[in-house]
């Protein structure tokens, strides 16, 4: 899978990049994503993550990640077809401000925290969601099953 990731407040280290990419192809390949499929990865604060939230969803508040899954057709767009283009997940866009914030309130790792909400948005792109408590349930059921067989128990 091919992963861009865009740090607009250049706090993501190199290394982090790397186990977050590890993480987001393991996820992938439990998920049996295709290899060449692709996505984005943007880290912004909890102002510029507000912003996206009034707009996009109509909540002027911030929050921690959010998902634009590009295989979900909105009201008047264009479906994109071709049979060269690369399957394109979506975009997900996280708070470091809010990561950090939590992983506190939560009393666990900034690692433990950032994994959760990348894998979190993830698999939102995939089309999980917890609308309902059936879908909660499985969606929560699966983002802490990726977690800990990757190794980012809920204790770190």
């Amino acid at each position: 899978m091919n992963i861009d990731f865009n740090d607009e407040l250049n706090q993501i280290t190199e290394e982090e990049k790397n186990w977050l990419s590890k993480l987001l192809q393991y996820a992938a390949e439990m998920e049996e994503v295709n290899s060449e499929a692709e996505m984005s990865v943007t880290f912004v604060n909890n102002t510029q993550i507000q912003d996206i939230n009034r707009e996009y969803r109509q909540k002027d508040q911030p929050t921690d990640v959010i998902s634009f899954a590009m295989q979900e057709s909105g009201e008047n767009e264009m479906e994109i077809v071709g049979d060269n283009l690369p399957e394109h997940l979506g975009d997900i866009v996280v708070s470091l401000e809010k990561a950090k914030e939590q992983a506190e309130e939560y009393n666990h790792s900034y690692q433990r925290e950032l994994g959760f909400l990348i894998v979190h948005g993830f698999l939102h792109l995939l089309g999980y969601d917890h609308q309902t408590v059936e879908e909660e349930k499985e969606m929560f059921e699966r983002q802490e099953h990726i977690l800990e067989e990757f190794g980012l128990k809920r204790d770190e």
